[in-house]
């Protein structure tokens, strides 16, 4: 046994490449939101006509939902996060080259692909290392940290006399140092990451099959793609409705918008204490009861903002604390099939839920936002009593 223990590969590569992953898809997506009314100009978009981004990243995640665990059963983990980590720089390319509104429409396809590769990958990563998976929380921390950095860097650049294009060059340039970080895992032979999943195609595709068969996957994919839908919404529309239908200061507004993941970041940071205390079903639980009052504060009291960092942290523990039970709840051998399109097809959530609330909003006004959360809330409250009822008893 002692023997064994020396020889087991650095914790700290896998961690310090996950961390790094989660980093890259957070600057990706949250960069987005300071560069769109300049690609609105650019393009002679309207607000509706510019949801076509979003609406274009769902195939790449849905490819993503059905085959991460095949494709990383066949290639090992590595070699999919390479391809990952080189398709999502590669759509940020197309995004800062592209001469047609419609090509960059299709590179939203490319960029679902690759996050949701990376996201599926990851996860699956960290629940299944005994000895990493303990830090989920962090690793959701970071995707914050990089959340908190798109909106930043995008806003200094542009402060700077840089266009949107250059921006996105910029962006493109810190993603890809996750493809120095893959490769040195590959080359240095990582086994944790290199080492395939299972023996066989066919066993893999088998286990897809079995888990899409067995309730407690597809409703924690549900649970997660609402979780995942109302934490985008808030952070693409949140500005807007402060700014425009409530009249907050500009700079208010701004910075509300950073206090919600700011919020969001520290609860994640924070997220052990909690797992240790409460439990990650107790957890969830406390975490839905903050969420519900804060979104009632956002959508009632309208001239305050502090609803929006109560908010963000309120949400902070629930998709690290869903994922990390899901090898509780179900068979060993369906665990990577189930993290991966539990957490592929939660990604679909960031493309609709953003989408359909824009839609509703250009009817019914901006200030429905805030209330459109509410029973997105009670779908997830429901889903969670399910889940804690009919996947967890007798273990």
């Amino acid at each position: 046994m002692g023997y064994y223990q020396r020889t087991l590969p650095p914790l700290w590569i896998g961690v310090a490449i996950a961390l790094i992953a989660f980093v890259a898809i957070g600057i990706a997506e949250g960069g987005l939101g300071v560069l769109l009314p300049s690609i609105v100009s650019t393009y002679n978009l309207t607000p509706a006509t510019v949801t076509l981004l979003f609406v274009s990243q769902i195939s790449g995640y849905i490819l993503a939902a059905f085959t991460s665990s095949l494709v990383s059963s066949r290639l090992g983990l590595a070699r999919m996060l390479l391809i990952a980590a080189v398709v999502l720089t590669m759509a940020l390319v197309i995004y800062a080259t592209s001469p047609y509104w419609l090509f960059m429409v299709a590179a939203g396809s490319v960029l679902g692909l690759g996050i949701g590769l990376i996201d599926a990958g990851i996860n699956t990563y960290i629940v299944q290392d005994s000895r990493s998976a303990n830090m989920i929380g962090l690793l959701h921390a970071f995707y914050g940290i990089g959340a908190l950095s798109g909106p930043a860097i995008a806003t200094t650049l542009l402060s700077l006399g840089m266009n949107w294009r250059q921006v996105y060059w910029v962006l493109a340039a810190i993603v890809s140092l996750l493809i120095v970080s893959v490769l040195g895992a590959i080359i240095s032979r990582y086994t944790p990451m290199t080492l395939r999943v299972s023996t066989s195609n066919t066993t893999a595709l088998e286990n897809l099959g079995r888990s899409l068969q067995n309730p407690v996957v597809v409703l924690t994919g549900l649970l997660l793609l609402v979780y995942v839908g109302i934490e985008a919404c808030i952070g693409n529309w949140a500005y807007t409705v402060q700014s425009v239908a409530r009249q907050t200061p500009e700079l208010i507004a701004g910075y509300s918008v950073s206090a919600y993941w700011l919020g969001l970041t520290l609860g994640r940071f924070i997220l052990g204490y909690f797992l240790q205390w409460l439990g990650a079903v107790g957890t969830i639980s406390m975490s839905l009861s903050l969420l519900m009052i804060g979104l009632l504060a956002w959508w009632q009291l309208r001239d305050q903002w502090i609803s929006l960092p109560l908010i963000g942290f309120a949400l902070a523990a629930i998709f690290p604390a869903t994922i990390w039970l899901i090898p509780q709840r179900l068979p060993n051998a369906l665990v990577p099939a189930a993290v991966s399109f539990a957490t592929s097809i939660a990604s679909f959530g960031a493309a609709i839920i953003p989408t359909g609330a824009g839609w509703v909003a250009s009817w019914a006004g901006l200030e429905i936002i805030p209330m459109l959360m509410l029973p997105l809330a009670f779908i997830m409250v429901g889903l969670h009593c399910w889940l804690v009822q009919h996947s967890l008893r007798g273990k």
